[in-house]
This record gives structure tokens, C-alpha cells and sequence, in this order.
């Protein structure tokens, strides 16, 4: 009798399922305890808070615009793992951006670089509202000019048309 397809596989599984049950991972050194400054917790876990304080500073490679600390994709939980892993190592917060900048550019950060055509970013918004406050400052002090010639507020001074003339001293005689 031949096996089946599905013999063979139901075999090949339960075979890997017992091997996993016997078979267990040892680390091999003992994971560092850093307690200065936090990192790292009492039983050499690396704690959460340490890796979303970088991960804060990072976007989600998957969804645009979510800060990788509350992204609920796998990608970003991978990318979260990466980052605690990499803190193990005795990666700076700075060794772990650059590590993830050679690989996916600039975009995964929250922050651009300040380098090259990123300074637009830094110096275009604070230069518009600078011109936006210059143009209002402008403006009230025309509007403030035209109230001082009229004499109050709200009262356009009478154009010098003739027919208006006439039909201002008609209006003035009726009433």
C-alpha cells in the first residue's frame, strides 16, 4: 500500500510538533541587567516604555502617519521587537534610528533630518507666519487709517458723484 498526500503530511507535522516539545532553546549568555537607566528591568526583560520612548520617534512602514508606538500591524510589533532586541545589544536610541533610516530612508522618522532640501521643513513655516503677521499688521493700520478719515467706524465716506449728491439733498428734503 502506497501513502497518501495527506498521510505523509499528518506524519511530517506530528513529528515536528514532538520535536518541539523535546527539544528546547537555551540562551546562550545571560541576558545584561542595566538598572541605571531603566532600560532594562530587574529580570533582564528590556521594559516597554523604554522601547516605545524610540519607537515615538519612528512612523509605521505600513500606515501613514501613525507613530510606530501605537501602530497595531504586525509589521509594527516586528519593528517593536527589532527595537528591543537591538536595545539588548546596547544599541543607542541614535545606533537604533540610523539602523532603521539605512534600510527604509528617511520616512520611517518622525523627525526629517535636518540636512539637504529637509530644511524647508524647518525654516518655510516660522518665514509664512512671519509674512502672515506682516500682511495683517499692514491691513489693520490701512483699516485704522480709512476710520481715522471717515470719522467712525463702519462709515464709508460719500463718493464725489453728482447724481449721488442730488439724490442725497432730495432724500434731505423729503424727510
Amino acid at each position: 500500500m502506497i501513502p497518501t498526500r495527506k498521510t505523509v503530511l499528518s506524519l511530517g507535522a506530528g513529528a515536528l510538533a514532538a520535536g518541539l516539545l523535546f527539544f528546547s532553546a537555551q540562551a546562550q549568555e545571560p541576558t545584561p541587567v542595566i538598572s541605571d537607566d531603566g532600560v532594562i528591568s530587574d529580570d533582564g526583560v528590556i521594559s516597554d516604555d523604554a522601547v516605545n520612548e524610540i519607537a515615538r520617534g519612528m512612523y509605521c512602514p505600513v500606515c501613514e502617519n501613525v507613530p510606530l508606538d501605537v501602530c497595531p500591524t504586525q509589521a509594527c510589533h516586528q519593528w517593536r521587537e527589532t527595537i528591543r532586541q537591538l536595545l539588548s545589544e546596547g544599541k543607542t536610541e541614535a545606533e537604533i534610528k540610523a539602523y532603521f533610516v539605512e534600510r527604509y530612508g528617511d520616512v520611517v522618522l518622525a523627525e526629517p533630518p535636518r540636512q539637504g532640501f529637509n530644511w524647508l521643513v524647518y525654516v518655510v513655516p516660522p518665514v509664512v507666519i512671519l509674512a502672515g503677521a506682516i500682511a495683517l499688521f499692514r491691513m489693520m493700520r490701512k483699516w485704522r487709517v480709512e476710520v481715522e478719515q471717515t470719522g467712525e467706524p463702519g462709515v464709508v465716506p460719500a463718493p464725489k458723484d453728482d447724481y449721488v449728491r442730488r439724490l442725497e439733498e432730495e432724500l434731505e428734503r423729503r424727510s
